[in-house]
């Protein structure tokens, strides 16, 4: 693995709209992290193939190792993909708000950038209990799938 510790880090959740792109100008050594994205992992997939188009080196991480890199004091900015923002807050894909809890707490900046406008709040349960197309929990068991959260304006300063 490369050594991040003279890096600092882009964190990069949700996915971004196609004129959202414009706005993200990182040099090219700059690290990005992907966060994936579960369910569906369509962050990781679309995000990635767009910075690789622009030459930048993604790397893809599970949506909970973020808190990780906050706690080696990597990250420098955290993005995130909004659907809608008010001064009260802002409308972000599912995992928004710990980013942004945890950005607050180390003091590193948080940018909201459009985002792909989904037309459902919540997901099919079955992409929760399965991946790749294997079933990952017994029969029987429910998933809950939300796919948007509120992040309020007090974490996004």
């Amino acid at each position: 693995m490369q050594d991040y510790k003279s890096h600092s880090i882009v964190l990069l959740h949700g996915v971004l709209a196609d004129e959202a792109w414009r706005k993200i100008k990182c040099a090219q050594t700059t690290p990005v992290f992907v966060l994936e994205g579960r369910p569906s992992l369509l962050a990781a997939h679309v995000n990635t193939k767009v910075l690789l188009k622009n030459r930048l080196r993604p790397t893809v991480i599970a949506d909970n190792m973020a808190g990780f890199l906050f706690y080696k004091g990597l990250v420098k900015e955290v993005v995130l993909a909004c659907q809608y923002a008010d001064n009260t807050g802002a409308l972000c894909d599912m995992g928004a708000l710990i980013l942004a809890v945890l950005a607050k707490k180390h003091k590193v900046s948080v940018r909201l950038l459009p985002g792909q406008h989904k037309n459902r709040f919540l997901g099919d349960p079955k992409e929760i209990l399965s991946f790749n197309g294997k079933r990952l929990a017994p029969l029987g068991v429910k998933g809950y799938v939300p796919l948007v959260e509120w992040v309020p304006e007090k974490y996004l300063k």
